[in-house]
């Protein structure tokens, strides 16, 4: 079986319960009510991650079930929306839900019909084809840092070829940023693989210890890293994991393993606090049950976040992560190796945080140069020459400037008694040429 650790946030949860469905235009019956609670204790029984919790909990519902308590349910959404407010207060676990799609329950029926199956599993992996397996953003950054924008993890079985493309796209950098800040979950198995080339394959190392519960089976198991990969191993680079409040469940394990082994540096924010995974089970022929049916241990001591969230190494805004994380892997790298301290010299002030230039100071810049101009356009500066060829200035502060897409060499403006008279070329090799200026 493979484990999902599904991203459960609130939102969704509300889009299931509210699920049209032909089923809710019938009347609820005391017998329709009866049997639904029936089959959900069944159901809570065979599944959930605790199985003595699971025999009060299904008591619980059962005493609110005679207690008449939901008689006043209209219709079935109503029902689950009361039933899924019972069961987290009994259990204080919010994974939990219950909804109302029959014609969920009718494919995971189909499933046992291996054409249907096979149907099913197609138009998964159409769905997940659109969203490129979650690898929304692959790109060098300066620094030969790779990056890494993952907005799911995929069930690997079909993002294989994505996955191992992404892999071998970075195994040439000097560091590697993972950004899961908008990450939800999915599936521990591409954690796994992931996870996997930033160890060496020649040496024993768990990533994912848990059990869960399978259709009333006790399964324990764990994770390691795969001894064979389709790239090369990133093994004794730099690391960093960006984080944020909606990081979510199997993000949040890849993120929290790796800060355990002393394998990755996080920054961001605090994570969600969801670490069970969970399934989705039917419930008769119209609803279905979302239950916690494992837990997930670190392979250091055993624990877990669940509630808590995962605690960044660098605490910062979500929206600063990265540009904190590049800074932080070109300091690394430098002090690794002294040579790259020019590198790190240069690009310290792109990283930098900067205030904006207010507009009179992008005026005063603005003119003619030796074979060149200066213009002002829209709150941006635009940089011409040869009468025909543009790009944009970016100013970096401290008078400098980037130009767009230019990585060898900037500009700075240069002053004589608070007077611009010069546009000077600063080259990475520290050379320079100056441009007059002339108006």
């Amino acid at each position: 079986m493979k484990t999902r650790c599904l991203a459960i946030l609130l939102a969704a949860t509300t889009a299931w319960l509210a699920a049209p469905a032909a089923a809710e235009e019938s009347p609820l019956t005391a017998a329709d009510r009866r049997a639904m609670v029936e089959q959900l204790g069944a159901t809570l029984e065979a599944n959930y991650v605790f199985p003595d919790k699971a025999k009060t909990i299904a008591a619980i519902l059962r005493r609110h079930l005679d207690a008449g308590d939901y008689d006043a349910a209209p219709d079935r959404r109503a029902l689950a929306s009361e039933l899924t407010d019972d069961l987290i207060a009994a259990s204080g676990d919010l994974h939990f839900a219950v909804g109302v799609d029959p014609d969920w329950v009718a494919d995971y029926a189909a499933k046992r019909d291996p054409v249907r199956a096979a149907a099913l599993r197609e138009e998964e992996r159409r769905d997940e084809a659109r969203s490129n397996f979650g690898f929304t953003g692959l790109r060098y950054l300066d620094g030969n840092i790779a990056y890494v924008d993952l907005s799911h993890f995929a069930d690997p079985e079909l993002g294989y070829d994505a996955a191992a493309a992404a892999m071998r796209f970075i195994e040439n950098a000097d560091a590697v940023i993972y950004d899961l800040r908008y990450n939800n979950g999915g599936h521990l198995e591409m954690a796994q693989l992931l996870a996997s080339q930033l160890f060496p394959g020649d040496k024993d190392q768990e990533l994912f210890d848990y059990d869960y519960t399978l259709d009333g089976r006790h399964v324990a198991r764990g994770q390691w890293v795969l001894p064979a990969l389709p790239a090369k191993r990133l093994t004794g680079k730099p690391v960093y994991i960006l984080t944020g409040s909606t990081s979510f469940s199997a993000a949040e394990w890849f993120a929290f393993t790796m800060q355990k082994l002393g394998r990755a540096t996080l920054v961001g924010e605090r994570t969600a606090g969801g670490a069970h995974p969970v399934d989705r089970k039917p419930v008769g022929t119209d609803f279905f049950l979302q239950v916690p049916i494992g837990q997930i241990r670190d392979p250091v001591d055993r624990s877990d976040f669940e509630g808590r969230g995962v605690t960044p190494d660098h605490l910062v805004p979500s929206a600063d992560a990265l540009a904190l994380a590049q800074r932080l892997a070109i300091a690394d790298l430098a002090r690794a190796d002294p040579a790259r301290q020019a590198d790190a010299d240069w690009f310290a002030p792109t990283l930098a945080p900067r205030p904006a230039p207010t507009t009179a100071a992008l005026k005063a810049i603005a003119g003619r140069y030796e074979g060149r101009r200066i213009d002002l356009e829209g709150g941006k500066l635009l940089y011409t020459w040869r009468e025909r060829l543009r790009l944009t200035l970016e100013p970096l502060g401290g008078d400098l400037l980037a130009i767009e897409g230019v990585r060898d060499f900037r500009f700075r403006i240069s002053r004589k008694g608070g007077k611009i008279v010069a546009l000077t070329r600063i080259n990475r090799d520290g050379t320079t040429t100056d441009y007059a200026r002339l108006d």
